[in-house]
């Protein structure tokens, strides 16, 4: 935290429960206030979108599943432990598979806490709604990538970026007219 708050323009972290999110950006905002600056967070996810809230979980179950077989098949190695980011994955690992409205931990757990390799698993109004509450926290850079990138890509830019974007701009509305 020390040398993010007094170097970094950006601090980047892997999709996170909101409190530990919260807790790292907290940290972070401090060490940067220190050094008088201030420093944008980013977040990684990998968005899993149904129509459903059911048919979204069975599609990660279903990529679960595929993401298993391929690991057993190919020897993937897991991530390395002492990565900091790797380790603030298995904390969430060890919290559950579900976490907060809809945070998933199934391919971090697989893959032993590393990568991009946590989800948020719902319709695309959940998700939104999700991605809004770490909006909330002060991230203001989201990187989402699906697990069939071609696919997904369709599904985010149809549905849920044109939804996130509208969300954002109805909360800085809000914001504003309170603040007037």
């Amino acid at each position: 935290m020390n040398v993010a708050g007094k170097q970094a323009d950006v601090f980047m972290l892997w999709g996170e429960p909101l409190a530990q999110a919260a807790e790292t950006i907290e940290a972070v905002r401090a060490q940067a206030r220190r050094h008088r600056r201030e420093v944008e967070f980013s977040l990684s996810f990998r968005p899993i979108i149904g129509a459903t809230e059911e048919q979204a979980w069975a599609k990660a179950e279903a990529i679960l599943a595929k993401a298993s077989e391929r690991q057993g098949q190919l020897s993937y190695p897991k991530a390395k432990p002492q990565s900091v980011g790797a380790q603030r994955l298995l904390r969430a690992v060890a919290q559950g598979d579900r976490l907060d409205s809809c945070l998933w931990t199934g391919i971090a757990r697989l893959v032993g806490g590393g990568h991009n390799s946590t989800a948020l698993v719902g319709t695309p109004e959940q998700v939104a709604d999700a991605l809004l509450a770490y909006y909330d926290l002060g991230v203001r850079n989201i990187l989402i990538r699906g697990f069939d990138p071609l696919n997904d890509a369709i599904e985010y830019g149809r549905e849920l970026i044109p939804l996130t974007r509208a969300k954002v701009a109805a909360r800085e509305h809000a914001r504003t007219a309170v603040a007037v």
